[in-house]
């Protein structure tokens, strides 16, 4: 007959409840464990469905060297550096994050209080950043024209892509007056209209013999696009259906729509994700700062934020390198 065996309940090492802890963590760390768990098989559900459409739609599918290309207040061409420079802080602040978490298993209040407070300025700045990107995204850069066929025509010249701005010529052809008490009622909401139209855009492209057109990629791993000769480019710019500037949900001049509505939803969700980290940062650092968890004998509440900080950092490394880089 086996002897019963009793389990202690008043040591360290159980729950509330009773019963020894599992894997000697607290209830409330593998709580957050388990919510990282789900939250990360919600991640690669998205990553997945993002890799296989883009299989599906490779050949309209946008470049990201040519999409990204922005830096604030600098006016260039600088592909992918200042997404580079987003992650590089987001890491940073997860280095931040793992100091504020050894100082708190020294009982180091004010050491904990800073790291925190770095932390949280690092996921600011991604935040802010994340939004100017949204911002930049959504103006575009370059303009295009999107075919009956669904196609979007890119313009280069030099091997570069270039704006309509920079070889569209003439005044605009299609402007529309707003609502105001002197004219009328005119029109009250819609889609802005474009500032070129597509009269405007095939007369300024057979102008200028030095300006082509790009329209499918043909080479993913050289990240080329296939140049139209001038009769199928003429052709082309006659099947257009309108001129697209920016990206948006129903529109996109890099390429296919459903890029944008990835980019929304995957970069979006882990931007919630980060604010979420931002607010229980904030609050960890108040409670910090006012000794609570100094009279409560142990940091554990910024571990248990930090295991979530960490896990946002990781998921934005992924989606940086499926979204971005590859």
């Amino acid at each position: 007959m086996e002897a019963n065996i009793a389990i202690p309940t008043d040591g360290k090492n159980t729950w509330s409840g009773g019963g020894v802890r599992p894997f000697g963590a607290s209830y409330g760390k593998m709580m957050m464990w388990f919510f990282i768990v789900s939250d990360a098989l919600t991640f690669s559900g998205f990553l997945a469905a993002y890799g296989l459409t883009r299989f599906k739609f490779i050949d309209s599918w946008p470049i990201a060297d040519e999409v990204f290309t922005h830096v604030p207040f600098i006016h260039g061409n600088y592909p992918m550096y200042y997404v580079a420079f987003m992650t590089f802080i987001l890491i940073f602040s997860s280095v931040t994050m793992v100091m504020a978490v050894d100082a708190g298993h020294k009982m180091q209040k004010s050491k904990v209080a800073w790291y925190m407070f770095a932390t949280i300025i690092g996921g600011l700045i991604f935040v802010g950043s994340q939004a100017w990107e949204w911002n930049t995204f959504i103006n575009g850069s370059y303009g295009g024209v999107k075919t009956t066929n669904g196609k979007v025509l890119q313009f280069v010249k030099d091997g570069k892509q270039i704006a309509l701005s920079d070889f569209v010529v003439g005044t605009r052809m299609d402007e529309r007056v707003t609502h105001s008490k002197k004219n009328g009622l005119w029109f009250v909401s819609g889609e802005e209209v474009p500032k070129y139209s597509l009269a405007q855009i095939t007369a300024s492209y057979k102008a200028d013999p030095s300006v082509q057109i790009r329209i499918e990629k043909i080479d993913m791993d050289k990240k080329k696009k296939y140049i139209l000769s001038r009769e199928k480019g003429l052709a082309e710019l006659a099947n257009g259906q309108r001129v697209v500037e920016g990206a948006n949900l129903s529109a996109n001049e890099y390429g296919n729509t459903i890029f944008a509505n990835f980019f929304f939803f995957i970069t979006g969700f882990h931007g919630f994700h980060v604010f979420s980290g931002i607010v229980l940062n904030i609050i960890i650092f108040f409670n910090v700062v006012l000794g609570t968890y100094e009279k409560k004998g142990h940091y554990e509440m910024v571990e248990k934020v930090g295991l979530y900080w960490h896990f946002v950092d990781l998921v934005w490394v992924f989606v940086f390198t499926f979204f971005y880089l590859v």
